[in-house]
């Protein structure tokens, strides 16, 4: 935790990233009138409100631990800090759209997310899925974006979506609800064998 988040506590520190978090989605985001609405409209309602955007944190957090600044300090270059908050933005992009694939029929079949219908029982399960996949193709796109290639370099902006692609990949989230789907139609003994060995394949 930086020194700022340590003078203002953590609860501030977190409330004052998911605000600029929310910001960034926001602006990132076409508007719920755009055409087609019915997408955009799924598309921001699966992301806010939002949870506590712990993960976009957790991407803040890395960059203030190399910075030595916090999130709100006036010494952090403005170019730098936006690199951040738009890294942070995109991560909580690829987790929203892995809860609205989460909860469709044919993977965990959930009803409800945050407390209200999920995505596929608001829109119906098309839209959900239009809706998952666009978030995760936005995700690529704000990192993409030419005024943070300029701000990150052209080489550190390709790290990032690398990075982020592996994370969300076959070998990373997806292979993980692939072998999750593997695992729950199993015995109990043999959904323990099998999550043994998952775990060791994906450590390895």
């Amino acid at each position: 935790m930086s020194d700022s988040s340590q003078r203002t506590g953590l609860p501030a520190w977190l409330a004052q990233v998911s605000k600029m978090v929310d910001e960034a989605l926001d602006a990132l985001m076409p508007s719920g009138s755009a055409v087609p609405q019915a997408l955009h409209t799924a598309m921001r309602y699966s992301v806010f409100p939002g949870g506590k955007r712990l993960r976009p944190a957790l991407a803040v957090a890395a960059f203030e631990a190399v910075s030595g600044s916090g999130a709100a300090a006036d010494s952090v270059p403005g170019d730098w800090h936006a690199l951040a908050i738009r890294a942070g933005a995109a991560v909580e992009l690829v987790h929203c759209y892995s809860l609205i694939h989460d909860d469709l029929p044919c993977m965990d079949d959930d009803d409800i997310r945050r407390g209200r219908p999920s995505c596929h029982r608001a829109y119906g399960e098309a839209i959900a899925l239009l809706a998952g996949d666009a978030l995760l193709t936005l995700a690529f796109e704000s990192l993409a974006l030419p005024e943070l290639v300029e701000a990150a370099g052209a080489r550190q902006a390709s790290l990032l979506v690398g990075e982020l692609a592996r994370a969300a990949g076959s070998l990373g989230m997806a292979g993980g609800q692939a072998l999750e789907l593997a695992i729950s139609g199993q015995s109990w003994s043999g959904q323990l064998a099998l999550a043994a060995d998952a775990v060791q394949r994906m450590e390895s």
